[in-house]
């Protein structure tokens, strides 16, 4: 197993996850208003970017060296080594790779339009409700013998209709939009340029 320890085998969230993700929640939070590091993270977005790419290529051929069967490969030092030196990119691959995106998002995608600002609204929902829509799909989509990229794009045209209807639907105009985006939305017409306006 690698990476963090997704908290999906009981209510009872792991430590591990705990850690993993309420310490990327908590410097999301603290970054939020902080200008100076935004605009720095912006700036440096393509060095970030090619470190990040680094890092994650660097860290499959780790997973397939420790995957390999035994005797596959020939390495000067054990599998206790690979496994720490997997361990140690691992944190930086994640948070560099998040810098990365971060910034490619400040540069590239931070103009004002009302369809972004509609799937960012929709996405916290879209989240809280993807899980058994996407197992049961993976669960149909098992029985074929498609390639794993077409499997993966079925799932995606599948699923995402129906999460930003039942998002429109039932969420944006009522108290549980409030509760997920801060904000009462108000209804208005479709824009012809996007989804919806806020």
């Amino acid at each position: 197993m690698t990476g963090v320890r997704t908290p999906d085998q009981s209510l009872v969230t792991n430590a591990q996850a705990w850690i993993g993700f309420g310490t990327a929640f908590a410097i999301g939070w603290l970054l939020h208003r902080q200008i100076d590091l935004l605009r720095l993270i912006e700036r440096r977005w393509l060095p970030h970017l090619l470190l990040a790419i680094t890092l994650i290529l660097i860290s499959f051929v780790l997973v397939g060296a420790m995957t390999s069967a035994p005797g596959a490969l020939k390495l000067p030092f054990g599998f206790a080594t690979l496994r720490l030196v997997s361990v140690i990119l691992y944190a930086p691959a994640i948070w560099i790779s998040t810098f990365a995106v971060i910034g490619l998002a400040l540069r590239f995608m931070s103009g004002f339009s009302p369809t972004w600002r509609y799937l960012a609204d929709a996405s916290y929902w879209v989240y809280l409700i993807h899980l058994p829509i996407v197992m049961a799909l993976q669960v149909a989509l098992s029985q074929l013998d498609w390639p794993g990229l077409i499997k993966f794009g079925v799932l995606l045209v599948v699923a995402l209709p129906p999460m930003l209807a039942s998002y429109h639907l039932l969420v944006r105009f009522t108290f549980i939009g409030v509760v997920l985006n801060g904000r009462r939305a108000e209804k208005h017409l479709l824009p012809q340029g996007g989804i919806a306006t806020a």
